[in-house]
């Protein structure tokens, strides 16, 4: 359905024979017309094979390739928050992530193209199809991009346990900023970590020492969102990198 409502262009909605037309079926084959594309029957086996044993509801989209966006180097306004994600490898955190990403208005959502999961049919699923309607631009050099961000007029802050990381609760972060996450297995690289004005972390209170990548920086994203009147420290980009 968010794919039908997104930027994508359609050229079948498949539907398993013997589905039952129930309301959103209809809401489906609705939003399908209004974009020109017919539904076609098929067997189940054959919507199984089209969809490589993935787990699906009876329908699905034949739709052109996921669209990445171009970076964004503009200017940026004051409250904007831009996610880059370094080398997140998991398909579930990444659908998460931008689903939340979504959910808190995002600028812009940064991948690495190597080392690095895609927005692939499984993320858009884990997403609940929130990456339809955010922007995600893939890029070849995380640090030399949040060089050219920063540039521009960007904070740069990484989610990472560090010796030099503060508790998020209680940092001022300055505005406009980019939010790093690292990796589930090593976090922010060396080169990126580099590139970070301020690192923060959560505060543990339990026994186990960290949250997966998804959760920790959902959680990040949210208080950033809340906390967006929040213009931080006067002090000028690239001033306070602790590593």
């Amino acid at each position: 359905m968010e794919a039908l409502r997104g930027p994508r262009t359609g050229h079948a909605l498949l539907l398993a024979d013997g589905i039952r037309a129930d309301k959103r079926i209809a809401e489906l084959v609705s939003l399908a017309h209004r974009r020109g594309i017919a539904e076609r029957v098929v067997s189940r086996d054959a919507l199984d094979r089209a969809l490589d044993g993935a787990n699906h509801q009876g329908v699905a989209l034949d739709a052109s390739p996921y669209r990445y966006a171009g970076i964004d180097l503009s200017t940026p306004a004051p409250g904007l928050v831009t996610l880059a994600l370094d080398h997140v490898q998991d398909p579930r955190n990444l659908g998460t992530l931008l689903r939340t990403a979504d959910a808190c208005g995002i600028h812009q959502v940064l991948i690495p193209t190597d080392r690095a999961v895609a927005v692939t049919p499984a993320v858009v699923n884990a997403s609940a199809g929130a990456v339809e309607h955010i922007s995600v631009a893939l890029v070849t050099n995380l640090a030399r991009t949040l060089d050219d961000l920063k540039a521009t007029g960007w904070w740069v802050i990484g989610l990472e346990s560090h010796e030099q990381s503060t508790d998020l609760f209680n940092t001022s972060v300055p505005r406009p900023v980019v939010l790093v996450v690292g990796s589930e297995g090593e976090g922010i690289g060396r080169n990126v970590l580099r590139r970070c004005d301020l690192l923060v972390n959560l505060p543990m209170r339990g026994r186990v020492s960290s949250l997966n990548a998804a959760t920790a920086a959902s959680v990040a994203l949210y208080h950033l969102m809340v906390t967006g009147g929040d213009a931080g420290p006067s002090l000028g980009p690239g001033t306070v990198a602790p590593v």
